[in-house]
């Protein structure tokens, strides 16, 4: 017996029919779905302290259950006393199984331990239908064990859909489970 996430399965049997309910498909192809999920940290301190960005590769590592990349800067910048190829962050896309999962612990697990949480800014979409939501303490996550943490830092994380607008996106990530700010 395989195993098939929770959101995965809550995805083909209730949120298909949910949305082609609200939107008008001619076919089942045409019904959005999440692609992919790229979460991005961003280590500003790492050009005097290397091992900030090894930490950030290591706990991203942790909170995703998938290898981390370093990401390098792209060219040269004086005032931040920054070269060309300097590793400056770290970043891990999602797919598939391990999307759906990161999916649903971000949002019953990490997302209610954020403090003074009202919901997520419905600001955060590009335009073609992607979301965007910036955290601000990687400790939310339970993978991360706060006594071993040498600096708290936020990360980016980015669900991509196949939605062609914003309007479906929301609906979408609505029905998957995620807390939008009420008006």
């Amino acid at each position: 017996m395989n195993y098939v996430p929770r959101l995965q399965t809550k995805y083909e049997e209730e949120v298909k029919d949910a949305m082609m309910a609200k939107f008008t498909y001619k076919n089942q192809m045409q019904i959005p779905q999440v692609q992919k999920i790229v979460l991005n940290q961003g280590v500003g301190a790492a050009v005097n302290d290397k091992k900030l960005v090894d930490a950030a590769i290591d706990e991203m590592t942790k909170i995703t259950g998938q290898k981390a990349q370093a990401t390098f800067s792209k060219k040269d910048i004086s005032n931040f006393k920054l070269r060309k190829h300097v590793p400056i962050g770290a970043k891990v896309t999602l797919r598939k199984e391990r999307m759906f999962d990161f999916m649903d612990r971000l949002i019953t697990i990490a997302l209610p331990r954020v403090r003074d949480f009202q919901g997520l800014n419905v600001k955060g979409f590009d335009g073609r239908g992607n979301f965007t939501m910036g955290i601000t303490e990687q400790i939310i996550f339970p993978e991360i064990d706060i006594d071993k943490v040498n600096k708290i830092t936020g990360m980016d994380i980015t669900v991509v859909t196949s939605a062609k607008t914003d309007e479906e996106c929301l609906e979408l990530l609505k029905f998957l489970g995620f807390p939008f700010k009420t008006k």
